[in-house]
């Protein structure tokens, strides 16, 4: 999540709804996808399902989409959402029985 666009002296407070996941690394200006790479800590990354994204900075972040659905990112400043500060990461089902959907109750109503 990359924040340089949107002016402002606060943090962003972001929340991913179904998952945790690790902060592996974080950093101020623009992103930079040759060079920040290479300090990412793939080897004990803090894990979480909040993060503050540093006004002017970015943040990475990983984690395993094996929850299927639709699950709501969202900056906790709630003017921020009128702001475009929220996506919807769609999750599809994975291979294992426990990665799928159940499909929906046979008396469930239809369109």
């Amino acid at each position: 999540m990359q924040d340089t666009s949107i002016l402002g002296a606060e943090s962003h407070p972001l929340h991913l709804h179904g998952f945790n996941f690790f902060v592996v690394g974080q950093g101020f200006g623009n992103f930079n996808p040759n060079k920040d790479p290479a300090n990412f800590n793939l080897v004990d990354p803090v894990e979480r399902n909040t993060f503050g994204v540093p006004s002017g900075g970015w943040v990475a972040i990983r984690f395993l989409a094996d929850n299927p659905g639709v699950w709501l990112m969202h900056c906790h400043f709630d003017v921020h959402l009128s702001w475009g500060l929220r996506m919807a990461w769609v999750v599809q089902d994975g291979k294992l029985p426990n990665q799928k959907l159940p499909p929906p109750p046979a008396d469930y109503p239809k369109c």
